[in-house]
């Protein structure tokens, strides 16, 4: 009689070896592996940025407050300082109060050059520029 035609088949022959069983659970092992390093190797990364904004958040958050309050103290200095100039205290304060209204008027129409912009390009290179290969994010830029 001839010999089966199952031991002829390549693909019966290649699973049959101990061997090839063995390394195919090995590769497997490793693939697993590989897909859960990268899975925490993400979760890292996303923290990283997460916190780098949080941080510019909190930052930008507290020089503002900061920065209100050294306006609010400066507008009152300039209304104090030209009310003999203008008149009294309530014209002064009028002037620095149109002065601001336009300052503000400005800034709404720039807000696109003056805001939107920085932020669009902060955030773009927080979240979409690949890390170079001899920078481990440490430096400042």
């Amino acid at each position: 009689m001839d010999a089966p035609q199952a031991v002829s088949n390549p693909l019966f022959v290649m699973f049959s070896d101990n061997q090839n069983i063995e390394n195919l659970q090995q590769l497997y092992s490793d693939i697993k592996k590989y897909v859960l390093l990268q899975k925490d190797y993400a979760k890292l990364e996303l923290v990283e940025k997460l916190t780098a904004l949080a941080s510019a958040l909190a930052m930008a958050f507290v020089l503002i407050v900061l920065g209100m309050i050294a306006l609010l103290c400066l507008l009152f200095a300039a209304a104090y300082a030209i009310a003999p100039l203008v008149g009294g205290l309530p014209a002064s304060f009028l002037i620095i109060t149109g002065a601001v209204l336009l300052l503000m008027g400005a800034a709404y129409l720039w807000r696109k050059k003056l805001f939107i912009g920085p932020i669009v390009r902060f955030l773009g290179k927080l979240f979409l520029d690949k890390p170079q290969p001899g920078n481990n994010g440490n430096e400042k830029s």
